[in-house]
């Protein structure tokens, strides 16, 4: 995408990403994309705000020389050290040595560790201001959202919350910037919650912090580091993320994840069974085959729901791998305060239910009630199978 001015003198340079297939190493984005965004001010004294990935550098160079030339930046602000905010700073330093770089005290200490830089790098701490001309910028301390070091900027005169990785989320641009100009708003919606959630779950009361520290600023647009740029409705991504943040110590919303995984179907038929007994007390049902579906797509209804019902054959008295996985990487995101049930077949021992409370119990999931059965499913259990599901959901609904 060309630049983009969000107000007089300030632009999107940033970037589109389409061809990374892991975030972080470990989201998948093959078919969502990212985006990587970049803001430039074009003041007498010039400043960009965040960078981008080494891998999208040339273009972002291009973008920034079609509204100045790089030696001609002021200031570096680098509300983040993540690679994906900063990963052309060596770059553009060798550019443009005399760009003063500003960050947190902590960004400082990071700059040389990951880049080697020392030089023209000054801290700025929580309310400090500084004049680009007609514009001004104003810096707020916003720790561990998502690392120790992070800050946002905001743009004073024109009302503009840098947000760095609060309020983003996954989703190429696709060629339009603003929320108000999307014309599929739902897909980035439902992309957020995959960000939030993967992304910055586990740090769900420092995003409460940071929300409830900026409630009285005025801000008239909110531009994060990935996804859309929200003018028309700023409040909509607070919000979101908001009661997203909420879920790490409150009840989530009614509603059941049921997960499952199966080596030759026994365990299958049985969740087609239990699903169809959860469906019929009328609650949400989201259901997900652990061994095909990336964990990435799970962890967002394990957040959001409060309800888990667990589908997991013992695999060499213990819980199935790919099963393990899941729930080990949602105690590591802290997906805390669920009510469970488990079901399962087993072959000789039994041993799933045993390694699955021993994974949750840090998160403090609560078992209501489990049923495992031998081999392939006699009809009867079949039936206690729809019945166990259709009890769990009228336990789940009446949480309210």
């Amino acid at each position: 995408m060309l630049p983009v001015e969000l107000k007089s003198d300030i632009y999107w340079i940033g970037v589109d990403d389409r061809t990374t297939d892991l975030f972080e190493g470990l989201w998948p984005i093959t078919k969502e994309g990212v985006s990587y965004n970049s803001y430039l001010i074009n003041d007498k004294k010039k400043a960009i705000i965040d960078l981008t990935k080494s891998l999208k550098g040339d273009e972002f160079f291009d973008n920034i020389n079609k509204i100045v030339d790089v030696t001609e930046i002021d200031y570096m602000v680098i509300n983040h050290m993540e690679p994906d905010h900063s990963g052309v700073i060596r770059t553009f330093r060798k550019i443009s040595p005399q760009t003063v770089i500003l960050g947190s005290e902590r960004t400082k200490k990071m700059l040389e560790e990951f880049y080697g830089i020392k030089d023209k790098v000054e801290v700025v701490k929580d309310g400090d201001e500084i004049s680009l001309g007609d514009k001004t910028l104003k810096f707020f301390s916003t720790p561990m959202v998502h690392w120790p070091e992070t800050i946002m900027t905001y743009e004073v005169s024109n009302k503009i919350l840098f947000s760095c990785d609060a309020f983003g989320s996954y989703g190429a641009l696709g060629g339009s910037l603003f929320d108000d100009e999307c014309t599929n708003l739902d897909f980035y919606k439902k992309e957020a919650v995959r960000y939030y959630v993967n992304i910055v779950a586990k740090f769900s009361k420092m995003v409460l912090k940071a929300i409830d520290k900026l409630k009285d600023v005025p801000v008239e647009i909110i531009a994060p580091s990935h996804g859309r740029v929200w003018r028309k409705n700023p409040g909509t991504i607070v919000e979101l993320y908001k009661k997203l943040a909420s879920f790490a110590s409150e009840q989530a919303d009614p509603g059941v994840t049921l997960i499952y995984g199966s080596m030759y179907g026994n365990t299958e038929s049985m969740m087609n069974t239990v699903a169809q007994g959860i469906s019929e007390t009328g609650i949400l049902i989201e259901i997900f085959d652990v061994s095909r579906t990336h964990v990435s797509y799970i962890l967002p209804s394990l957040w959001m729901n409060s309800g888990v019902m667990v589908g997991a054959p013992t695999y060499e008295a213990g819980l199935f791998p790919t099963m393990a996985n899941v729930l080990r990487m949602a105690e590591l995101k802290s997906i805390n305060n669920k009510r469970f049930a488990m079901f399962g077949s087993y072959g000789w021992s039994g041993g799933a239910l045993k390694e699955i409370k021993e994974i949750v119990e840090p998160i403090n999931w609560q078992l209501t009630d489990s049923f495992e059965f031998i081999g392939m499913p006699t009809d009867d259990e079949l039936s206690s199978g729809e019945a166990f599901g259709r009890e769990f959901g009228e336990y789940i609904k009446s949480l309210g």
